[in-house]
């Protein structure tokens, strides 16, 4: 099926529209953007230059996608947006493109709910099958792993990684790195509140993996031993299990430190 267009729309002659695209009512498509198969721009979308849209989206009014990055520096390179396949961004979204000292890359997944008046900025990478609530914010170059959950009104500090299946409660602000699988909240004192154990339950995890990070978060923030050692006793005991040893190499790999619990 060819492409829908919208009489009032406004597409560059540089686009490139596959089939099945539906383009509502008053759309902006500027140059050498793609918008791959079936994807749906509902009305009054812009979707920026550089921009790349994979297949089966469904993108509501007044989302912008792919305009140039919130950056005092940046003087118009052409950076670029690229975005999976599958995702949803509601109402009044906003993704930015990448800088030329960031990699000119900014990246999201496929199979993501990105909910009203969400802000992903320059240079983040987010992942596959996450949910962001209404107004959650990414500063530049934050990296958001696979599965989370990121609350209404929270907001993350650049530079700042959020592991995968992280749980972030609504107006959360993350200065720090936000630990996998854990539940993490709070708006100046932030902390991680043990493991999201309902939640990974729900999303079929096996019960020991579940126990074992259980039994790991009590080791690593509950048995008074430092750092370190805690992290030596968690995997003595339980780095067999594959999550728990994702735990403590996320813990290691972090450059600006952890929200404890």
């Amino acid at each position: 099926m060819t492409a829908q267009i919208h009489p009032s729309s406004v597409i560059s002659p540089d686009a490139v529209i596959a089939d099945g695209v539906v383009v509502g009512p008053f759309c902006v498509i500027e140059g050498n953007a793609r918008i791959g198969a079936r994807t749906q721009l509902r009305s009054h979308v812009v979707i920026g230059p550089h921009t790349e849209i994979g297949e089966d989206n469904d993108i509501y009014p007044h989302c912008t996608l792919g305009m140039g990055p919130q950056d005092l520096k940046f003087k118009g390179a052409p950076t670029r947006l690229v975005i999976g396949d599958r995702n949803v961004f509601r109402e009044g979204c906003t993704l930015h493109r990448g800088t030329e000292g960031g990699g000119g890359l900014t990246t999201v997944g496929s199979d993501n709910f990105i909910m009203t008046g969400s802000h992903v900025a320059h240079d983040c990478h987010v992942g596959n099958n996450n949910i962001f609530a209404n107004c959650a914010t990414l500063a530049g170059h934050v990296e958001v792993g696979n599965g989370c959950n990121v609350g209404a009104f929270s907001a993350v500090h650049q530079f700042c990684r959020v592991g995968n299946h992280a749980f972030m409660g609504g107006f959360t602000v993350a200065t720090l790195d936000v630990l996998p699988f854990m539940k993490t909240a709070g708006a100046r004192d932030t902390k991680s509140y043990g493991v999201n154990v309902i939640g990974l339950r729900r999303k079929g995890f096996k019960e020991e993996t579940v126990e074992g990070l259980v039994k790991a978060h009590r080791i690593l923030f509950h048995s008074g031993l430092l750092r370190e050692e805690a992290v030596a006793r968690a995997e003595s005991e339980l780095g067999h299990i594959a999550e728990v040893k994702e735990l403590l190499d996320f813990m290691r790999s972090s450059k600006r430190g952890i929200h404890r619990g």
